[in-house]
């Protein structure tokens, strides 16, 4: 048994070592174009503001110690193109410029996604990054560090953009965040809720510029000026965060299926809709826990777990992905946001006729100091009252509680069962009635 695996950050190792646990006697080999393995590029952000100095911290496997483990890693390598028919692909060794074919018997596509870089003007710029790769973020903190440097320009108020302007605050710089849209996380989360994280964002003193489109980049050598259809804006420096696209393009003629985006559509075991042809990670699809839909979620979580589902079904166990709820959550600088499963429109397109509740409460009891504001949304079945979504916002440990939200949907809970929950109390801690039970008790 021959298993080949495209990428070797997270998908890809994690299929990779729980196939070497479940067979013993098969060839195992990873082509990674990258010089690093198991690369948790969630702490990236963190490292370029400098909350901690070690870059190591962030790979979770060596090279070397996965060879020791019978897993053959090829850094540096590049795969062109796979032919299903011949059940092998073309590689190019970056370093030599060397392509050669190899054959598989279960070949697993882990390539991760990139950026997606819109057509600016002057792009070519110097001091104008994106934010993927180990290196990017070594060229950035060394740039962003220089006391010259004062004046940052993030473009986009996603997952990476808010991380980036907490970053950058961090390093004593003035930031400015441009957005597209008219508010960050455009209808990702509830609207009152992305105005608490805008508000958050400018009592820190975040320069937030919504309804604004980029168009590009103006300076000699290097970047001094920020284009867009409304204002031009110094800067010293840009991060630009507008997206992912799924590193997918080799694929473009071979019958493997794919969303719009490329993104490679699975099943549950993470198979592909060709036999013998697996994929996991930020290049592939999920599927999800209420809408039974395909749908393209890229997070570490659900990369690392149906990364080893689909490791153990190619090494000839039988393990299977039970889905996704997309559960994430952020630090917007002093606060804290999380969602899981399906907003309101979500889970109207997936057929289910719905109500929400809109709750603001506080995390523990007011003779205690420390407490804080939290404001909780549900979205559930009307009839059912079963629960299929739900946001959080407020200050430290708020986002934890959607992790109880994740677990009432996948247990298909309803608000009243919710609001009856016999949660933990203690005054520093919480409330006799929790804003869990109290968000319960609220739906009607």
């Amino acid at each position: 048994m021959k298993i080949v695996i495209i990428g070797g950050i997270a998908a890809g190792m994690s299929a990779a070592a729980k196939a070497r646990r479940v067979s013993r006697e098969a060839e195992i080999i990873v082509y990674e174009m990258g010089d690093i393995i198991s690369f948790g590029a969630c702490g990236l952000p963190y490292y370029v503001g400098d909350f901690f100095q070690d870059p190591n911290y962030m790979i979770a496997r060596k090279v070397d110690k996965m060879r020791e483990a019978g897993i053959d890693v090829q850094t540096e390598h590049q795969v062109l193109s796979l032919s299903s028919e011949q059940k092998s692909i073309e590689v190019k060794n970056l370093q030599t410029g060397e392509t050669f074919t190899q054959h598989y018997d279960k070949l697993m596509i882990a390539t991760g996604a990139n950026v997606i870089k819109p057509p600016f003007k002057n792009l070519d710029l110097s001091n104008i990054f994106t934010l993927t790769k180990m290196e990017d973020g070594q060229k950035l903190k060394e740039i962003a560090m220089k006391e010259e440097i004062r004046d940052i320009t993030i473009i986009g108020g996603g997952f990476i953009g808010i991380e980036v302007v907490e970053a950058m605050k961090n390093l004593g710089k003035h930031v400015r965040l441009i957005q597209r849209s008219s508010r960050v996380f455009n209808r990702l989360f509830d609207e009152r809720i992305t105005d608490l994280m805008q508000e958050e964002l400018r009592s820190h003193g975040v320069e937030l510029i919504l309804n604004e489109a980029v168009k590009g980049f103006e300076g000699e050598n290097t970047v001094a000026r920020v284009e867009t259809d409304k204002n031009t804006y110094s800067t010293d420096l840009v991060i630009i965060a507008t997206g992912f696209k799924p590193n997918t393009e080799f694929l473009k003629d071979t019958p493997i299926k794919r969303l719009d985006n490329g993104a490679v559509i699975v099943n549950k075991r993470g198979e592909s809709s060709v036999t013998d042809i697996y994929a996991a990670g930020d290049c592939a699809t999920v599927p999800h826990i209420v809408s039974k839909k395909d749908v393209y979620l890229p997070l570490a979580t659900g990369a690392n777990k149906l990364g080893r589902v689909a490791g153990t079904n190619m090494a000839g166990g039988d393990a299977v992905y039970p889905g996704s709820l997309g559960s994430s959550c952020i630090k917007v600088m002093d606060c804290e946001a999380a969602r899981t499963g399906l907003d309101e429109a979500g889970a109207e397109a997936a057929g289910f006729i719905c109500n929400t509740v809109f709750i603001k409460d506080k995390n523990q009891t007011n003779y205690y100091p420390g407490q804080e504001d939290i404001y909780i949304k549900l979205v559930y079945e009307r009839e059912s009252k079963i629960i299929l979504g739900g946001e959080i916002f407020g200050k430290k440990d708020a986002a934890l509680r959607i992790d109880v939200i994740a677990m009432a949907i996948k247990a298909k809970m309803t608000t009243t069962e919710l609001g009856f929950m016999d949660f933990c109390y203690a005054p520093p801690i919480s409330k006799t009635w929790d804003p869990l039970n109290v968000a319960g008790n609220a739906a009607k």
